[in-house]
C-alpha cells in the first residue's frame, strides 16, 4: 500500500474517530467504554501477533514500560477524552489534541534533556491565542457565570475543556514513554496490545472502585461505534501511522495531527449541528496554522562562501 493511501487512511479514521465516541456517550459510563474499546483492541491485536508466531509474554522491564504506556495514553487520557465529549463538540477536542505538537517537545525536553526550538515557544504562543480565540466566548460566558454564583451550562463547559486538555497531555506523556518501550522491543504490534491490555485493566479498576456498572447497551449506534473505535481508530489507523513513520519519518507522518481536527470540525459541522462564527473560525486556523508552522524543519543556513579575484 503506497505512502499517500496510508496518510489518507490514518487522517480519514483519526479524523472521523472523535465523533464516533459521540455514539458511546449516555447509555454508557465514559470509563466503561473505554474499558470495552481498548480490550477489544488488544484482544485482536494479541491474535494477530499470535497468528504470525510472535511470542506474546515479555520480561518485567519492558512490561513495567509498558504499563505506564498503558496508564497514560489508553486510561487516563482517554477517560478524559470519552468524558470531555459530554460537554464539548468533538471537533472541537482534536483541535485541542493538534497542541500535542507543543507538549511532546516540552515533555521529551524535561525527560531527555532534547534541546527546544525558538520556533517551538512562537509557534506555541500563537497557538494559545488560537484556542483563546475558539474559546472565547464560552470563557467569557463561564466567567459571567461563576462571578454570579452560578454553576451551569458554563460550568461543565470549563470541566470539558480541563478535561480535554488533561486528556492532551496525558497522551504526549504516553508518546515519552514509548521511547523508553521501543527501547525494549521494537515490535510494534505487541507492545501495542500489551499497552492496552494494561490500560483497560486500570481503567476497569477504576470503574470497579468507583462503583461504576459494566452496563451492555443494545443500541446499534453504540456497538457500531465501539468495532469502529477498536478495529479502525485502535488497530488498523495505528498500523498506517506506525508504517508511515518507518517510511517517511515521524517528521512528516505527524502531520496526520494537522489534518485530523480539520475533518472532526468539518463532521461536526455536518453531524453535530456546529455553527463555529468569526471567532471561532479565526481561531480554528490560527492554532491549525501554528502547528503546521511548528512542524516545520529549520532551514539550515547556507555559508556563502568568498572568491577572491
Amino acid at each position: 500500500m503506497s505512502s499517500p493511501l496510508l496518510f489518507a487512511i490514518a487522517c480519514l479514521i483519526w479524523g472521523s474517530t472523535f465523533f464516533a465516541i459521540t455514539l458511546q456517550l449516555g447509555e454508557v459510563a465514559p470509563a466503561v467504554s473505554v474499558v470495552y474499546r481498548f480490550a477489544l483492541s488488544a484482544a485482536v491485536l494479541f491474535a494477530w501477533c499470535l497468528v504470525r508466531g510472535d511470542k506474546l509474554l515479555m520480561p518485567w522491564r519492558t512490561q513495567r514500560w509498558m504499563f505506564l504506556q498503558g496508564c497514560a495514553t489508553f486510561g487516563l487520557s482517554y477517560i478524559c477524552t470519552y468524558s470531555s465529549e459530554q460537554y464539548l463538540v468533538s471537533g472541537l477536542v482534536a483541535v485541542l489534541f493538534a497542541l500535542m505538537v507543543f507538549w511532546n517537545p516540552i515533555l521529551n525536553h524535561l525527560a531527555f534533556g532534547t534541546p527546544l526550538r525558538w520556533r517551538t515557544w512562537a509557534a506555541g504562543a500563537l497557538a494559545i491565542c488560537g484556542v483563546s480565540l475558539l474559546f472565547f466566548q464560552s470563557i467569557r460566558g463561564a466567567w459571567s457565570e461563576i462571578l454570579s454564583g452560578g454553576n451551569g451550562q458554563h460550568g461543565h463547559f470549563l470541566l470539558g475543556l480541563g478535561l480535554a486538555l488533561t486528556a492532551t497531555i496525558a497522551s504526549s506523556v504516553g508518546n515519552v514513554v514509548v521511547i523508553k518501550v521501543r527501547e525494549q522491543s521494537s515490535n510494534v504490534l505487541l507492545t501495542m496490545a500489551w499497552s492496552m491490555l494494561w490500560g483497560s485493566l486500570l481503567v476497569a479498576l477504576w470503574v470497579v472502585v468507583s462503583g461504576q456498572s459494566f452496563s451492555m447497551p443494545s443500541g446499534l449506534p453504540y456497538w457500531g461505534g465501539l468495532l469502529y473505535l477498536s478495529l479502525f481508530g485502535s488497530v488498523i489507523a495505528f498500523a498506517a501511522y506506525f508504517t508511515l513513520i518507518h517510511r517517511i519519518g515521524s517528521h512528516k507522518a505527524v502531520y496526520i495531527g494537522v489534518v485530523t481536527p480539520v475533518i472532526s470540525v468539518l463532521l461536526s459541522i455536518q453531524l453535530e449541528h456546529f455553527r463555529p462564527g468569526a471567532l471561532e473560525w479565526a481561531g480554528m486556523i490560527l492554532c491549525l496554522s501554528s502547528v503546521a508552522w511548528a512542524l516545520q524543519p529549520d532551514t539550515p543556513v547556507l555559508k556563502e562562501s568568498t572568491v577572491e579575484a
